[in-house]
């Protein structure tokens, strides 16, 4: 590193990806639309399975295969058997503020949908962070739009520089989970156009996406995936959108609503609105095959975009797709980058972080989720890695020999019964109505689950029941707990003895909730250590169907061993702590209280978490604690600790990069994506739940950090903070009505990063028209590293829209209520003028530099 080095701006695109091949695709396409029956076509824009388009072999097109996930690519597979690279979760990603990370993020999944035989990866998520409830909130990036943009265009660029589509998703509005199928979300047009459409908007126009999918909800009265207004007005008229547009599975409703409102493709197949009942309507004469015509285009342009129309060159020259990416290598380091640092005080003289490995003896590691990881959120995110290095392990691996590690579960973070794996051999054995063996698997664990693809042999028609049976050798005698979850009727045998035999029902009336989260029952059998038991459970599946289509199948056998009670358990830990030279004490949410399908109802640690930090602190004053979650929770205890690490859900490699930061050999170089509340009861929004079926975003454009400036109470940890293992002295800031270049200076004694945020603040001299806007917004940053005394240098240009809203002059500060619907006819961005206060700075409340421009 230089003494005195320039960076480039992370906060806006340096420069576009690179433009398809220098072949144009258009007259491939016409060639093989013109050779296209009207069935034909219509089955093109319909699944021919959960996760494939169909294949016509005459025109030399094979079958797309598409496949869910922002942190994985899963594959057509929903199981352990076909492991797939577990990166760190969405808002670890954002919490980088490095496109170029998410930028590797991407390729290595490209690497790893093209090694499953997978053309389209069903991500990223864009939608904001509108209200720390949103259940799905650990699957998006940021509660800013400008960020959530950048870091969304990086993942894209990678994806699609390796020769796979990515599919920008949830458009728009998706920024909760219950009633999400149905909700109607009345969104003003100011705040739709300054927050929830833009970084939409961002990622067409620097990343230029293969894909698009539609949402289930409604905005202002149409369901997505029916919005003529948004989709070919917005999305495709005023940005220039070229790609394809698919819904969300099972979202699409109406065969001509759906095709008029610009749906290319709706899935799950084989029975959707389109296919045969598009046919239908064209040969009614309800709609135009010239109509048909315009979505099998944009279909036929993503399969030579991918390579899947034969004697077309994709849209990536092979010989230029990035390739032998270590994925454990990239998911280590995203994971130590993503780490934010929130808080480290002093412990006797020293900063509690990094630990002095030289003078540690023994160290306690607290915390189920030390040994069990929690590394993904729930749902359709979840993928399968082929092993999870714990925190544990990641420690007991780092630290040297002469250290001694002791474990202490403490509190579980889990309210539900884990799967059945340690001692367990397992199979699953699908049966026809008549007792036929239809398959026959092995089981890593007790889960057993498909979405899309069932054994060879079995079918929805055929399969009647699943027997997961073998048996099981505890370690231990006594009182063992089972449990068992599905939708449909169980039965549990252990040891000859019937333990469960009943039908269980839904709770929820999202049948996605109802299918990944069962209810379930428990039981308890009085087992001898080191006596083989045989075990079956088998199910009948029954309740409401995924959807037309979805082949879809879950159910789980559940174990615990007999442990002592909670306040053994929390006593076990504390005697841990106090003979330690630190505590670790890892807290975790899990999939049962962050998943997709329902949104959260509190901001708790689940279990007797909190109780335990709190007791472990008392009895050691060096205590440092790893929250493991991949949204905010609230951290009562944090003043009584000297440290706290944010790890959010840190992907497969989670103990190994958790090791790196806490012994020092890398710096947590994380900052925060979303503000991090005190107490739910501070957060400004918090309305999730729909009233009358409507969801009113009434709070307009003031959300995350722009409703805390307004907000009596102080948040927890403000957005943009992040502690290093330095400190920077921030130098010079020169601006202009187009950019400004920060100087900054490591002044510690260790290499280091720092996250240079610029923000935009109207002064007094604000033109008198200008709406009511927030006291700051983010408008730019970069990334910088330099080593102990060394400068460095960025240059962020600052955009046009950043001194924007939309909406008229005449309407005042009118346009920024959330409320009312207006016609957005007469709308547009207008840049308003007059005097800017810019600001360098460390968070959004940390402003280090200030400088005046005027925009005229």
């Amino acid at each position: 590193m230089t003494d005195d080095q320039t960076h480039g701006p992370a906060g806006a695109d340096a420069g576009l990806p690179a433009r398809d091949r220098a072949h144009d695709h258009t007259a491939a396409v016409e060639r093989a639309l013109a050779a296209l029956d009207l069935d034909t076509k219509v089955g093109l824009l319909s699944g021919q399975d959960m996760w494939t388009l169909p294949a016509v072999p005459a025109i030399g097109l094979r079958s797309l295969v598409m496949s869910d996930g922002p942190v994985g690519v899963r594959g057509q597979e929903w199981n352990a058997e076909d492991p797939s690279v577990a990166l760190p979760g969405p808002t670890a990603l954002a919490a980088t503020w490095d496109p170029e990370l998410a930028r590797r993020a991407g390729q290595l999944l490209a690497q790893e949908a093209r090694r499953k035989g997978v053309h389209v990866l069903l991500a990223p998520t864009v939608n904001l962070h509108r209200s720390p409830l949103g259940g799905r909130h650990f699957e998006c990036y940021s509660e800013d739009p400008l960020l959530t943009g950048v870091i969304g265009a990086g993942y894209v660029r990678g994806v699609q520089e390796g020769g796979v589509g990515a599919t920008v998703k949830h458009f728009v509005g998706n920024d909760a989970e219950t009633d999400r199928l149905t909700v109607d979300n009345r969104i003003a047009p100011r705040p739709l156009r300054e927050l929830y459409l833009a970084p939409f908007e961002h990622l067409v126009e620097n990343a230029r996406p293969w894909a698009v999918m539609t949402a289930y909800n409604q905005v202002n009265g149409s369901t997505m995936t029916e919005h003529r207004a948004l989709v070919q007005g917005v999305l495709r008229g005023e940005w220039g959108f070229d790609g394809c547009n698919v819904s969300d599975w099972t979202a699409a409703r109406d065969t001509v609503r759906a095709l008029r409102g610009g749906l290319d493709v709706a899935m799950p197949g084989p029975r959707t609105v389109y296919g045969a009942p598009l046919a239908e309507v064209v040969r009614a004469g309800e709609v135009a095959e010239s109509e048909v015509d315009d979505a099998v285009r944009r279909v036929l342009l993503l399969a030579a975009r991918t390579g899947c129309l034969d004697g077309v060159p994709g849209a990536v020259d092979p010989s230029a797709v990035p390739g032998g990416i270590d994925g454990r290598a990239v998911a280590r380091d995203l994971a130590r980058r993503g780490c934010v640092l929130l808080r480290n005080e002093p412990v006797g003289g020293a900063r509690a972080l990094p630990l002095d490995v030289p003078g540690l003896r023994r160290v306690a590691v607290i915390g189920a989720a030390a040994r069990d990881a929690r590394v993904l959120g729930g749902g359709s995110a979840t993928v399968f890695p082929e092993a999870v290095v714990s925190p544990l392990e990641g420690l007991r691996a780092a630290l040297p020999d002469g250290v001694e590690v002791t474990f202490a579960a403490g509190a579980e973070a889990r309210t539900r019964v884990p799967s059945a794996r340690d001692g367990f051999t397992l199979c699953a054995r699908y049966l026809a109505a008549d007792g036929q063996l239809l398959a026959e698997t092995p089981q890593v664990d007790g889960k057993v689950q498909a979405m899309g693809r069932l054994p060879q042999g079995v079918t929805r028609q055929n399969l009647h029941a699943v027997e997961l049976t073998g048996s099981y050798l505890p370690q231990c005698g006594g009182s063992h707990t089972f449990a068992v979850s599905g939708t449909g009727e169980l039965r549990l045998t252990v040891g000859g003895s019937v333990l469960f035999d009943g039908l269980c029902a839904p709770e929820s009336n999202d049948p996605f909730e109802a299918f990944m989260n069962p209810v379930e029952r428990r039981v308890t059998a009085e087992l001898t250590a080191g006596e083989r038991t045989e075990v079956t459970l088998r199910f009948v599946p029954g309740g409401p169907e995924l959807g037309e289509g979805l082949d879809g199948l879950y159910f789980a056998l559940g174990h615990h061993l007999p442990r002592p009670d909670a306040e053994d358990r929390i006593e076990e830990a504390v005697r841990a702590a106090a003979g330690a030279d630190v505590a670790i004490v890892v807290v975790a949410t899990t999939e049962e209280v962050e998943s997709e399908g329902f949104d959260r109802s509190d901001l708790r640690l689940p279990g007797r978490q909190d109780e335990l930090v709190t007791r472990v602190a008392a009895a050691n004053p060096h205590t440092v604690v790893v929250v493991n979650a991949g949204a905010p929770v609230e951290l009562p205890w944090r003043e009584k600790v000297p440290a706290v690490l944010l790890s959010w859900f840190p992907g497969q490699e989670a103990g190994a990069a958790l090791a790196d930061v806490l012994l020092g050999a890398h710096e947590p170089g994380g900052r925060l994506p979303t503000t991090w509340p005190a107490r739910l009861a501070d957060a400004p929004v918090t309305t999730v739940t729909p009233t009358e079926g409507q969801l009113a975003y009434s709070e307009g454009v003031f959300i995350g950090y722009r409703a805390w400036q307004r907000s009596a109470a102080a948040p927890a940890y403000p957005f943009g903070h992040g502690l290093g293992y330095t400190d920077w002295e921030y130098e010079s800031l020169d601006t202009t009505p187009d950019s400004v270049r920060v100087r900054v200076r490591n002044a510690g004694d260790r290499h280091g990063r720092e996250v240079i945020q610029i923000y935009l603040a109207p002064t007094a001299d604000a033109a008198p028209d200008a709406p009511e806007r927030p006291d700051r917004w983010l408008a730019g940053f970069a990334v910088v590293e330099a080593g102990p005394g060394e400068s460095a240098e960025a240059e962020i240009p600052l955009p046009d829209r950043a001194f924007a809203v939309w909406g008229s002059a005449s309407e005042g500060s009118a346009v920024s209520g959330g409320g009312a619907q207006r016609s957005e006819a007469d709308d547009g961005w207008r840049r308003v003028k007059g005097v800017y206060r810019v600001e360098a700075a460390h968070s959004a409340e940390d402003r280090r530099l200030t400088a005046e421009v005027t925009v005229g």
